[in-house]
C-alpha cells in the first residue's frame, strides 16, 4: 500500500483547465465530468504500477452514501472512465506520482473531501460543467459558455415596452468570497436543514438546484438572501435602484449571519439568481417580460378596476431568469432554456419558487409540465378585462386593448445589443400555432375574444423627446368611425408610477365635459396635456415612471373607452473616459462626467463604481462637495487597477438630492 506524505493539488493548472481560475487558485476548485491533476510525493519509495496500491474516497455532505452518489471508493486503472470517478497514473515511476482523478458528469456538486490512501485528506469544490456533453447542462457552443456562464456582467432591460432603459450590472460571480456565498446559499436552504444526505445528493441534478435557489434568493420561507420591498418606504436598507450588481449583496449576506439584505425587487432578485447559477456552472441569463401579468386566480383572466378618472393598476415589467439544461423528467423536445422566478409571488409546493418550466411548455400551452406552468403562462398571455367602477358602486366593461407579454428581452450574446426572445415563449398573435397553444391551455377567453372595430377609439402620442427635467406635451387622440356626430366626455390624467404599478400623485389632469367629434372615418382630435417639471418633479418616483391614462365617455351610448399608457422620463447620460492604456495590473483613471439637465441645483451628488476585476471586489465612492448648477458638469476622477485581461464593464451610478441613481457604464478592454 502506499503511503502519501505531500501532495501538491495543482490549483493554478487545474483551475486555468477548468474555466474557474478567476475563483482565485488558493483553492482546487474543477468542473464534473473532466479529469484533474494531483502530484503525491509517496513514503514507501518508487511508485511500480501493478506493485503498489493506492486506494481513493471521495465524500461529500454530512451523511456521505454510497448508495446516494455521495460517496465513492476506488483504486488505480489504467486509463481514465469519465462515467464514473476513476483514477490513473500519468508519470513514470518514482517518488512523485502525477496523479489523474475524474468525477461522473453527474456528480453532485459541493464541497467534496478526497482520502489519499493511508497519508492524506484533501479538499476541493466541484461544479456543473456545461464543456462536458455528458452533463444535462451541457451548451454546444464556446460562445454562448463564454455570454452565460463566464461573463461576469451584462445588461438587464427595464422601463416600459416603448422605451425599454439597458441598464449595467455587475454579476460579479468569480469575485472573491462570491463561490463561497453561494455553496452556503444551498448549505443553508431548508431542504438541506431538514434531510441533509438526500440534499446533498439533490445537488446532481440542476432543476433540483434551481428550485432551492429560486427559494432563496428571496427570504420569504427561509434564511434566503433578500427581502423584497415594493413601496417608497426603504428605511433600515437601501432603494433597490441603489445595486449596481450582485457581489456587495451576496458578500452582506455571507457576513451577516444569513440576515436578508435589505431590498430588493424583481430585477434585483433575478440578477442574484443569474449571478449564483453561473457561478455553479448552470449557464444562465436574466430575461424582461413587459405589460407582465400575474395571474392570481388561475383562470388566465386578469381582472382591472379603473374609476371615473382612469386610474388604474398595471406592472409595467417583470424580470426572472433562464437556466440552462436538459429535462430527463419529462418527453424528449423538451430542453433548453428553462424559466425560473426567485421573485415571491405565488407559493409552489408551499414554497415561495417558481420554475424551472421549459420555455418550449410555455410556448405550446403544457400547463400540466413541472414547474409552475400555469404561472409563467399567464405572464405572458393572460386576458386583461377592464372594468369601470362607478360613484354608484356600478361597474361596467371598458372597451380596452391590452396586451400582456410584449419584447421579452435579454443581453444578446458577445454584444450590449437587446435580443427579442418573445418567440421562444408565444407563437405570432392570430396564429394556428397559437390557437392550438390556447386550447391546449384551455385559455377560452382568448379563443373567444373576436376583433371589434369600435366606433370611438382613443390612443395616447407622446412628444418625441421626454427628458427628466424639461416641460413637453402629450395628447389624447381620438378618432370616430361613426356616420353620427358623438358627445363625450374626455378625462385624461397623468399619475407617478413605480415598475411594478403602485400609484402615486397626480402629474397633470384635464376635464373635458363637452368634447364633440365630427361623424366619418379619419376625423382626429388632438387634446394636449402639458406635463410641467415644477408639477411632476416631487411626485416622480426613481423609476421615472409616469403613466397616462385618457378615458372617454360616450353620453349616447354610455360606453367608456380607455387607453392607458407609461413614459418613461430620460436620465441624462453619464459619460466615462479612460485616461491611459488598459493592461493587466496597472493603474488606470476613469474620469466620469454628468451634466445637471434640471432648472435647479444638485447637492450631495456621489459617484460609485464598481467592475469585475476592475475595482478589487470593491465599490469606490467618490462624492463631490460643491453644488451642481442648471447646466453644469458633476465631474470625479476614479483610480482602479485591472487584475485581469479581457473586456470588462465598469458600471457606474449617481445619485444626488434632486437627481436619484442614474446608471451608465464603459466597457473596458484590458490588455496583458
Amino acid at each position: 500500500m502506499a503511503r502519501v506524505y505531500k501532495w501538491d493539488l495543482e490549483c493554478e493548472f487545474n483551475n486555468t483547465d477548468h474555466r474557474t481560475e478567476l475563483n482565485g487558485v488558493e483553492q482546487l476548485i474543477v468542473r464534473r465530468g473532466q479529469p484533474f491533476t494531483i502530484n503525491l510525493h509517496l513514503r514507501s519509495g518508487e511508485y511500480q504500477p501493478g506493485g503498489s496500491a493506492l486506494d481513493l474516497t471521495v465524500e461529500t455532505g454530512p451523511q456521505p452514501s454510497d448508495q446516494y452518489g455521495t460517496r465513492a471508493s476506488f483504486g488505480l486503472i489504467d486509463q481514465i472512465d469519465t462515467s464514473r470517478w476513476s483514477a490513473a497514473v500519468t508519470s513514470p515511476p518514482g517518488d512523485m506520482v502525477s496523479l489523474s482523478i475524474c468525477s461522473p458528469p453527474d456528480a453532485p456538486i459541493g464541497r467534496w473531501r478526497l482520502t489519499l490512501g493511508q497519508g492524506g485528506l484533501v479538499e476541493f469544490v466541484l461544479l456543473y460543467n456545461p464543456w462536458c456533453t455528458g452533463d444535462v447542462v451541457y451548451m454546444d457552443s464556446e460562445e454562448k459558455l463564454t455570454e452565460y456562464v463566464l461573463a461576469q456582467d451584462g445588461i438587464i432591460y427595464r422601463g416600459s415596452w416603448k422605451y425599454l432603459i439597458p441598464t449595467p450590472w455587475n454579476f460579479g460571480q468569480f469575485e472573491d468570497g462570491i463561490l463561497e456565498a453561494c455553496l452556503r446559499i444551498l448549505e443553508m436552504n431548508p431542504k438541506c436543514l431538514r434531510n441533509p444526505g438526500k440534499d446533498a445528493s439533490g445537488r446532481k441534478n440542476p432543476i433540483y438546484v434551481s428550485r432551492v435557489l429560486s427559494a432563496m434568493v428571496n427570504c420569504n420561507d427561509d434564511k434566503g438572501v433578500l427581502l423584497g420591498r415594493w413601496t417608497d418606504d426603504y428605511d433600515g436598507g437601501v432603494s433597490p435602484l441603489s445595486w449596481k450588481g450582485s457581489v456587495e449583496i451576496l458578500r452582506n449576506w455571507d457576513t451577516n449571519a444569513c440576515q436578508p439584505v435589505r431590498f430588493g425587487q424583481c430585477w434585483v432578485f433575478a440578477a442574484v439568481a443569474c449571478s449564483v447559477s453561473r457561478a455553479l456552472g448552470i449557464p444562465c441569463r436574466v430575461v424582461t417580460n413587459y405589460n407582465s401579468a400575474h395571474d392570481t386566480n388561475s383562470n388566465l383572466v386578469i381582472e382591472r378596476y379603473v374609476d371615473e378618472n382612469g386610474q388604474l393598476v398595471q406592472k409595467n415589467y417583470h424580470c426572472w431568469v433562464e437556466n440552462w439544461m436538459t429535462r430527463p423528467d419529462l418527453k424528449p423536445g423538451y430542453d433548453g432554456w428553462q424559466a425560473m422566478d426567485p421573485t415571491p409571488q405565488e407559493k409552489s409546493e408551499g414554497v415561495y419558487c417558481c420554475g424551472p418550466i421549459p420555455l418550449k411548455a410555455i410556448k405550446e400551452g403544457e400547463l400540466t409540465y413541472k414547474y409552475d406552468a400555469p404561472f409563467v403562462f399567464a405572464e405572458v398571455n393572460a386576458d386583461v378585462h377592464t372594468f369601470m367602477k362607478r360613484e354608484d358602486g356600478s361597474t361596467e366593461k371598458i372597451i380596452s386593448s391590452v396586451q400582456v407579454g410584449l419584447k421579452i428581452s435579454t443581453k444578446s450574446v458577445g454584444s450590449d445589443r437587446r435580443e427579442d426572445i418573445t418567440h421562444l415563449y408565444k407563437y405570432p398573435e392570430g396564429s394556428d400555432e397559437e390557437r392550438e397553444a390556447f386550447t391546449k391551455a384551455n385559455h377560452q377567453n382568448k379563443l373567444l375574444k373576436q376583433q371589434t372595430n369600435a366606433g370611438l377609439l382613443i390612443a395616447i402620442k407622446v412628444s418625441a423627446e421626454m427628458k427628466k427635467g424639461c416641460d413637453f406635451d402629450v395628447f389624447a387622440v381620438v378618432m370616430n368611425n361613426t356616420p353620427n356626430g358623438k358627445k363625450c366626455r374626455l378625462v385624461f390624467g397623468s399619475r407617478a408610477v413605480s415598475y411594478n404599478g403602485i400609484l402615486g400623485e397626480n402629474c397633470g389632469f384635464k376635464d373635458l365635459l363637452n368634447v364633440e367629434l365630427a361623424p366619418g372615418e379619419g376625423q382626429l382630435k388632438r387634446v394636449p396635456l402639458r406635463m410641467n417639471y415644477s408639477k411632476y418633479a416631487e411626485n416622480l418616483t426613481e423609476d421615472n415612471l409616469i403613466r397616462l391614462a385618457a378615458l372617454l365617455l360616450d353620453y349616447g351610448t354610455r360606453e367608456a373607452y380607455l387607453a392607458v399608457r407609461n413614459v418613461v422620463l430620460e436620465n441624462p447620460e453619464i459619460k466615462v473616459r479612460i485616461l491611459g492604456e488598459p493592461k493587466e495590473n496597472r493603474k488606470l483613471v476613469a474620469e466620469i462626467t454628468l451634466q445637471n439637465p434640471l432648472p435647479v441645483p444638485l447637492q450631495n451628488c456621489c459617484f460609485t463604481v464598481e467592475g469585475s476585476n476592475l475595482t478589487g471586489g470593491q465599490i469606490i465612492t467618490e462624492k463631490l462637495n460643491s453644488t451642481v448648477e442648471p447646466g453644469q458638469d458633476a465631474k470625479v476622477k476614479i483610480y482602479f487597477t485591472p487584475t485581469h485581461s479581457g473586456q470588462r464593464k465598469l458600471v457606474v451610478d449617481f445619485d444626488s438630492n434632486k437627481l436619484g441613481h442614474v446608471k451608465g457604464y464603459r466597457n473596458v478592454i484590458i490588455g496583458k
